[in-house]
Formats: structure tokens, sequence, C-alpha cells
């Protein structure tokens, strides 16, 4: 694993937080982390828009005194910045979303006590991270009838949500969806491989544990992809039901690769989607970017995680 320690010298810490993610408001854990952060000495900024952010971040960072770049919210606010900021910074995650896919995997809970030791610890590993038609994302992508439900819960959207926030939108999916076919070629392989649903991980997360690539991982230089080819209601059931009880790797209706370039591609309009928030319509290209990610994380799962070292130089700007 590619580790850095943060330079003690870098006092000034970023809190973006997003006010709507999650089932309810929780700006008031962001600000006991400010508070916190600001007793241990530490200069905190709290900037409402992406642009004073992006702003402010590389400001700090030019001066050598940013230390941390913190994402309150769920998985999307962390992707969002990774995104804006046009450069590899240190990335704290406080978890406030519905599914906080991304700090579950890192072991990161939303105390903000635990968060501000990490963030004076100083202690980043690097991780890879995916890049789908120039957007980055963190966790997972996916075309098919997720991807479908995502897109209507966030043209309905107008605040929190929660996961009974999903019931209608997958309703609508269920009668509606129509599983067109997709076409997906890895690493100019040649091999066109068809199916109705695709999954691409970079870590092993998926909405309610599901293990779909439960041996995805984020520090090895690759993307995971999953296909199921069968289309319709009842094969998607039944593909959930393999997964949860980790028989599907042993079907032929089921492809499993390794890659790191990936292109997707549709005849009829198929919806995308990147770490649980909307991302366009097919064709999709997707490729890995090592170590891009630096991002603060305890001792114990750096230990846990330990990979051999690569190496650790910040990536350039994009």
């Amino acid at each position: 694993m590619a580790m850095q320690t943060i330079d003690s010298a870098a006092k000034s810490v970023i809190i973006s937080i997003n006010p709507k993610s999650g089932a309810t408001d929780n700006q008031a854990v962001a600000r006991k982390l400010e508070g916190l952060l600001r007793e241990s000495g530490l200069e905190v900024h709290v900037p409402t828009e992406i642009a004073s952010i992006r702003k402010l971040a590389s400001e700090l960072h030019q001066n050598g005194q940013l230390r941390a770049v913190v994402a309150a919210g769920g998985d999307g606010t962390a992707a969002m910045l990774v995104n804006e900021l046009p450069f590899a910074f240190p990335l704290a995650v406080l978890p406030l979303g519905t599914e906080n896919l991304f700090a579950k995997y890192l072991d990161v809970s939303s105390d903000p006590e635990q968060l501000c030791e990490l963030i004076l610890d100083g202690q980043m590993a690097s991780l890879d991270v995916g890049r789908a038609n120039e957007k980055y994302f963190l966790v997972m992508c996916s075309c098919g009838f997720d991807a479908d439900v995502v897109s209507r819960l966030h043209s309905a959207r107008k605040g929190h949500i929660s996961h009974w926030s999903y019931a209608r939108p997958i309703i609508d999916a269920i009668s509606r969806y129509r599983y067109p076919t997709l076409r997906i070629q890895a690493d100019d392989s040649g091999e066109v491989i068809k199916s109705k649903w695709a999954f691409v991980f970079n870590i092993p997360r998926y909405a309610m544990n599901l293990p779909i690539v439960s041996d995805a991982d984020s520090m090895d230089g690759k993307l995971d992809l999953c296909t199921f080819r069968g289309g319709n209601l009842l094969r998607g059931l039944f593909y959930l039901g393999g997964v949860i009880f980790r028989q599907h790797r042993r079907w032929k209706d089921t492809r499993l690769v390794k890659f790191t370039t990936l292109r997707i591609e549709s005849d009829e309009p198929v919806p995308y989607q990147l770490d649980g928030d909307p991302g366009g319509q097919l064709p999709l290209n997707i490729r890995v970017e090592p170590g891009y990610l630096k991002v603060i994380v305890a001792k114990t799962w750096i230990s846990q995680n330990e990979r051999v070292p690569q190496n650790t130089g910040l990536a350039q700007p994009h």
C-alpha cells in the first residue's frame, strides 16, 4: 500500500457539508467536528459553495497548509469533492448519508471525535479510483435497472432521503424499465460481452452490503466488472438471491472481469449511476486511476489492508 503522513505544518481543514445528505439534518455533527478541530489547534473553514471550496483548497494546498478536506455527507459528497478539486488532496470522510459505503469500507463512523483524532494523526492511504466519461467515482458504477431507479429518485428528490425513498422509484422502474442489451468490451480484448446488467466496482461494497464482487480491491490498479445476462424482473430476483447466498459466480449468466479500461454501449437509451448519483446515458468509457485518491484512515486500517509499497507521489492535476 502507498502510505503517507500529512506534514505536521499543515494546520488548515476545510469541511464541506452536504445539507441534503441522509434522512435527517446532520449539520450539528459536522459543527461538533468543527469545534473539536478548533480546540485541537487547527484552523477550520466551512465554505458553503463549491467554488469557494475549490479556491480556498487550492490556495491552502499551494502554501502547504491544507491538512484535510472533510466530506460531511454521503458517498456522493466525497465523490463530488474529488471531481471538483483539481489536485489529489487529503480527503477525510464524515459519513452522514443514506448508505455511506465508502466510509464503511474505511471503517469510519459518524463520531466526530473519532474523525478528529484521525485528522490529527494524519495517516493517509493511496487508493485507486474509477473514471467514467471523465468523472471520478470512488465506490462503483452501474448500468441498467438500478441506475434507472437512481435516476428516478433524484429527478423527484426535494430534500433528505432514506431507504424508504427508493420504494416508489423501484416500483416505477419495475413497471417501465425494458432491459436493453449492453455491449461491453474490456481492455481492447476484442471480446464483446452482451448483458442486461453491468456493475463496476472499485471497492467491495454495494447497497444493503450485497456481495456482488466481494473481493474487489481498491489498491490493485484494477476495477472489477460483474454482468448478468438475463433481462426481466424474475431473472433479477433470481440474481439477487444468488448474490445473497454467494452462488452467482458459478452461473453461465454471470461474467466477472478485472480490467483497466472498459467500454459500455447500447442501441437504446440506458442510464448509468456513479456512487449513487445519476451519471448520464450510455455510451460509457471507464478506466482506473491507480493510487489517485489520498484518504485519511486509521493506522489499524492501514495495517489490516497493507500491500506491497507503491509510488507515493501525489497525482498530477487533472
